[in-house]
């Protein structure tokens, strides 16, 4: 067995010229000719081996054929290492060399029933690039097609294969590359997209994934762990929204860069000076790219697509003002989708990728207590929203909001830490946390529209009576939350808490 460690990265075929050109691709060794690879995936008629991440390939190479097993590994920001069985193939499969016993049970157990599901076709340029003594590094560079049925979907990648040397020398050099070529980290292996094809299973919004902190990690490996997590959510959606529109896929990247955003601030102790500071603003600049596109979809489904006038709104003043929310969140859309570059994207994603596998512990941190480290950072964002908790019984819109916020970054915490308290005691506060942060949210996006409807009403009497019942249609609900607000969220502030029972 072989532990194959490589960076997927996706690019346009336009740029593949400029790829061939640069300095360091140029001045690689070249290894042969390019050539064409033909693989065939197989599987039982169930799928038996994607349920169990298990991929069977056979590939031909001109007149070589080889026969490859591989057992599926995370992946973030493109970068992955995963175990690998490569042979001949004569024409009937051998499993006899997998020695990873659960993967060895199952080819044994389904061997009979492997059929062919989706094959790849590619062109394949291969170069040694080795940049210093004990670094060695395959560029291969792959263009073709994967085929499942009548279904096709194209291939453009450079893969970067650790032969000698460290994975952060993938990600340097992957870096260096972004820095003028239009280079994306993928973490969706040729198989897993030929599963796709085959299943006709278009990308979905990615949410946050449950933490998987345990207490024996030290700080900067809990910090490193969760933060790949966002950045898996990140890396997930931004490619989501770049080929499709739905409004979810950028609502998820938002909160991606939120909960890395919190991750800097939670756990800034640990972190070398500067490095908190230097990738919030990163991070913050990046998301207020999309917040316009959010805050229109919110404004215009939540809170005008409900409305329902019942004979009480005369005129033509709702529907032209409807049009008017439409036509500037159809607008701000556009725009998002401007702002997703995907070079500039995966430029940051990569940068992120190796600060984090960069991180320097120390004695101090190693000996920190993780558990402890956890109370204590929650004690203080409890601590916080408390303050902000005081200064909104004035009930002022502005000051809500920034109570919401402080409950977010404690909603954010708690989920983080999880794993170390009691799971019962921490599911019931997150979904009292939950149930807070909607309540105030539902007020602060009705005090944001009531503004941006009065902006887009003007002096013309027909809109601002359209935006006068638009507001006055929420008014009931809005008033009783508003009324129960506070009351909903003390006992969060100063009742029993999961980690101090």
């Amino acid at each position: 067995m072989s532990q194959e460690i490589e960076l997927k990265l996706s690019l346009p075929a336009k740029a593949l010229a400029a790829l061939r050109r640069h300095a360091l691709v140029a001045g690689a060794q070249k290894l042969g000719n390019a050539a064409t690879l033909d693989n065939t995936y197989y599987d039982t008629a169930d799928l038996a081996l994607k349920a169990r991440k298990v991929a069977v390939r056979t590939r031909r190479q001109g007149r070589v054929w080889l026969q490859t097993v591989k057992c599926a590994a995370q992946s973030t920001g493109g970068l992955s290492q995963r175990p690998e069985w490569e042979q001949p193939f004569s024409g009937a499969f051998d499993f006899s060399a997998v020695d990873d016993p659960a993967a060895a049970r199952l080819l044994a157990r389904h061997e009979a029933a492997l059929v062919p599901v989706f094959t790849t076709r590619f062109r394949r340029e291969t170069r040694l690039y080795c940049p210093a003594p004990g670094v060695e590094i395959l560029l291969m560079i792959d263009q073709g097609e994967i085929l499942a049925g009548e279904r096709s979907t194209p291939i453009c990648e450079l893969e970067l294969e650790l032969q000698a040397g460290r994975a952060t020398d993938l990600l340097e050099l992957a870096c260096t590359l972004s820095h003028s070529l239009p280079l994306v980290p993928s973490d969706l292996s040729k198989a897993e997209r030929g599963y796709r094809l085959f299943l006709d299973q278009p990308l979905k919004p990615v949410r946050s994934e449950p933490s998987s902190l345990t207490p024996q990690m030290n700080l900067v490996d809990a910090f490193r762990e969760l933060a790949y997590s966002a950045l898996r959510q990140w890396q997930a959606n931004a490619a989501g929204a770049a080929v499709c529109n739905a409004p979810e896929f950028i609502h998820q990247l938002r909160v991606a860069l939120r909960r890395l955003r919190s991750l800097l601030r939670l756990f800034g102790p640990a972190l070398p000076p500067g490095f908190v500071e230097e990738w919030n603003e990163h991070l913050r600049d990046t998301a207020n790219r999309f917040g316009e596109a959010r805050d229109l979809d919110v404004l215009y489904e939540e809170l005008l697509a409900p409305v329902v006038p019942d004979g009480l709104a005369d005129g033509e003043g709702l529907p032209r003002l409807l049009a008017v929310a439409r036509e500037a969140r159809d607008k701000a859309r556009v725009d998002a989708a401007c702002n997703l570059d995907a070079a500039d994207q995966g430029r940051l994603m990569l940068a992120l990728s190796l600060a984090l596998h960069r991180l320097p512990s120390n004695n101090l941190i190693g000996a920190a207590d993780l558990t402890t480290f956890a109370r204590l950072q929650l004690g203080r964002l409890r601590k916080k929203a408390r303050r902000r908790f005081e200064a909104s019984a004035s009930l002022i819109p502005t000051r809500l909001h920034a109570l919401r916020i402080a409950l977010k970054q404690l909603r954010y915490g708690i989920e983080f830490f999880a794993p170390l308290f009691p799971a019962r005691q921490v599911a019931r506060y997150q979904e009292a946390l939950a149930r807070a942060q909607n309540t105030l949210g539902f007020l602060t996006d009705v005090d944001v529209a009531r503004g941006r409807l009065e902006n887009w009403a003007d002096d013309d009497e027909a809109l601002r009576a359209a935006a006068a019942f638009i507001a006055g249609w929420h008014a009931p609900r809005y008033a009783r939350l508003r009324r129960r607000t506070l009351q909903e969220v003390k006992p969060l502030l100063w009742g029993r808490t999961p980690w101090r029972t």
